[in-house]
């Protein structure tokens, strides 16, 4: 018999996660109420909730890790539970007690549970106890060069922060404090500890979901070893390539840890796998993973809906969870450039649309139109894949990422198409270094004519927006259709007639983004006002209106959606997307900076300088010399060069925006340079 039954629950997150619960809550017929920070006003998760309520101001610290008044806002809703999706408050020990204190139910696990987790080297005692495999410890103050390499991780945190790997001994010293004092920022714990690197591992985990009678789910495996920085991009379900004896040994491991500490809910325990089979416990999260949709996929079930039934006090349906079927995987769609450090990207979300079809799955907390800023994590949606196979799953996720229309900031949806077709994640063979040795070659430019044939059709396009546009047979339609260029405008002419005599050719300059390459693309525009490409062999013109223009291309018939905002072009194509700048004829000299000058990448909070940094300084080539946070991330401004910086405009603290000169650094012969502080690791 229920205990507790929630018919309005509050959710206290925001964006992708959110909009999940929501979903579901629908479904149950319970009543939602979003709590929002001013720069969410306008978000989705707001857009979707029944009721939603203010957080004033928009800094996390202000809004969304303010348990106290997450608390007032779920009494002045009128709520009777509190979810906290991930992340923020998910894994806040106080804040789940401050939440049934309240008289609300917590929808996740017991207090004792989460404190118990909370340190990582609290639980890995606790689960040395239960059986679990561990790394063993190594005590920095005598770590000598058999324990080589070493992983510093913090105690009290995830997310990579206050992680560094040490591979020489003389870096320990300053490594060891460089990763405390940033678990202390970020955790308010500086409590750092040191275990065995495992070169080649893999990020693997076991789904576990609990109720309070006893009854203990392990929903098999899922990778996640393709990461960047600490933080996964793709993960899939189950883990490919596991012997079924590895497979039972993490299962038996996960449900030991939840039962070792009493665990209700949703949870998950993660391990690392050595490139030889064996397991070691990491750690547990005690809350809904990002990457649960896998999960859900292949067991068939909705794990917020477990969730809200076992904080229900309901027990789970049956004693043994149902059997899996196919494979899942799932891909992070973040706004940031990974070619320029993984750099968070901002600004208007212009378009969002993934096909739609079997196995395919969108969560999401943006609608095109929306605006993506500094305050918060840069994902923007987790885009997932359900086939029979696993080679079925990688190669539906693949082409629905390629045929995504994503228009505003850059993304690093090209980067998940490549990776999802590299040889080696083809092959299923992972581990977490897989960004580190093929980065380059993965966010390098194509060496085909795509970009180059898209600048084509975008010129083309930008020729026809004016007074004439292009008749001709409708790729989508298949019949013949005039399309005007406006809602009373003339009516397109058709390609090919003979001309008598030839115009001049026009130039069009674009700038491909985020690589940066430049396409100069030449077109004839004769007496009809119909453009030509001019220097274009091989290539031949079918259809062409502002929206859509069809080329023959080597023989070979392909269709481009073009879509213009201000000086940017979007182009999709079947098999790929192009964003290109609009370049003016003629180079503004108004918009060249000194040589030298180093000009903030993205709006952010100046936190520190190199130490020493002051004018007059010398400074080497790739020196970090200023730290920025941004989204969630730190992010290091290097010398352009080896020289004197001549000038210094950052300082501790300072709200800079994007393009803002920082600093200037004259290439010369430097002297004795600024020490170099150990470099940060980003969230």
């Amino acid at each position: 018999m229920r205990s507790d039954v929630i018919h309005t629950l509050l959710v206290a997150n925001r964006g992708e996660i959110a909009c999940r619960i929501f979903r579901t809550c629908r479904d149950l017929g319970i009543t939602t109420v979003a709590v929002y920070s001013d720069a969410d006003a306008d978000a989705l998760h707001v857009r979707e909730a029944d009721l939603a309520v203010r957080l004033p101001g928009a800094a996390p610290a202000d809004t969304y890790l303010r348990g106290d008044l997450v608390v007032a806002a779920a009494r002045a809703a009128g709520a009777d539970a509190v979810h906290p999706g991930y992340g923020f408050l998910s894994e806040n020990a106080v804040f789940a007690a401050a939440v049934q204190d309240a008289g609300l139910v917590w929808v996740g696990p017991p207090v004792k549970a989460i404190e118990l987790m909370a340190s990582k080297t609290r639980a890995k005692e606790l689960m040395a106890g239960a059986g679990v495999p561990l790394l063993a410890p190594v005590d920095p103050a005598t770590a000598g060069p058999d324990d080589l390499p070493l992983l510093l991780k913090a105690a009290a945190g995830g997310g990579g922060r206050g992680m560094r790997i040490v591979r020489e001994l003389d870096s320990l010293p300053g490594e060891l404090l460089a990763a405390a004092a940033e678990a202390a920022s970020a955790f308010g714990d500086g409590e750092v500890f040191a275990e065995p690197y495992v070169e080649r591992g893999r990020h693997v985990e076991v789904q576990v979901m609990a109720d309070a009678h006893d009854t203990v789910w392990a929903l098999g495996t899922r990778d996640c070893s393709l990461q960047r920085r600490h933080q996964k991009v793709i993960e899939e379900a189950p883990a490919p390539g596991l012997d079924e004896a590895l497979r039972t040994r993490l299962h038996e491991a996960a449900v030991a840890a939840a039962r070792a500490v009493g665990y209700r809910g949703a949870g998950t325990v993660e391990f690392l796998v050595s490139a030889e089979g064996r397991p070691y416990f990491l750690e547990m999260n005690t809350r809904l993973q990002v990457e649960h949709p896998v999960t859900e996929a292949v067991f068939g079930l909705d794990l917020v809906a477990l969730q809200l039934r076992v904080a229900e006090g309901e027990p789970l349906p049956s004693p043994e969870p149902p059997q899996p079927s196919g494979h899942a995987v799932e891909a992070r769609l973040y706004a940031e450039d990974p070619a320029r450090d993984w750099q968070p990207q901002t600004g208007a979300l212009l378009t969002l649309e993934v096909p739609e079809g079997p196995g395919l799955r969108l969560d999401t907390g943006y609608t095109g139109g929306d605006t993506i800023g500094v305050h918060y994590d840069p994902m923007i949606a987790k885009v997932i894949a359900h086939a029979p196979t696993r080679t079925e799953a990688v190669r539906l996720l693949a082409r629905a990422l390629e045929r995504a229309r994503v228009h505003g900031p850059v993304t690093n949806r090209d980067l998940l198409v490549r990776s999802l077709r590299h040889p080696d994640f083809a092959a299923a063979r992972l581990d977490t270094g897989f960004y580190d040795r093929n980065l380059a070659d993965l966010t390098a430019p194509g060496a085909d004519r795509g970009p180059a044939t898209a600048a084509l059709a975008a010129t083309l396009a930008e020729a026809v927006r004016g007074p004439e546009a292009v008749r001709g047979p409708d790729p989508v339609r298949g019949a013949e259709a005039v399309r005007p260029t406006r809602p009373g405008g003339p009516a397109p002419a058709r390609f090919g007639a003979w001309r008598n005599v030839p115009s001049q050719p026009q130039r069009k300059r674009y700038r491909s983004e985020p690589d940066g390459t430049e396409h100069e693309v030449a077109y004839r525009t004769p007496r009809t006002g119909v453009p030509e490409p001019h220097e274009t062999p091989g290539t031949r013109v079918l259809t062409a209106t502002p929206d859509l223009v069809t080329l023959e291309v080597d023989g070979v018939t392909r269709h481009f959606a073009i879509t213009a905002h201000a000086d940017r072009v979007h182009v999709d194509a079947a098999d790929a997307s192009y964003t290109f700048t609009a370049l003016p004829r003629f180079t503004d000299p108004a918009t060249h900076t000194a040589p030298g000058s180093l000009l903030a990448p993205m709006p952010g909070t100046v936190v520190r300088l190199a130490e020493g940094l002051a004018a007059g300084v010398t400074v080497e080539a790739g020196q970090p010399l200023i730290w920025l946070e941004a989204m969630k991330m730190e992010h290091r401004i290097l010398a352009p060069a080896s020289g004197t910086l001549t000038a210094l405009h950052a300082a501790p603290g300072h709200q800079v925006e994007v393009g803002a000169l920082l600093a200037v650094v004259q290439e010369g012969p430097a002297a004795t340079p600024v020490p170099v502080p150990v470099p940060e690791e980003t969230v």
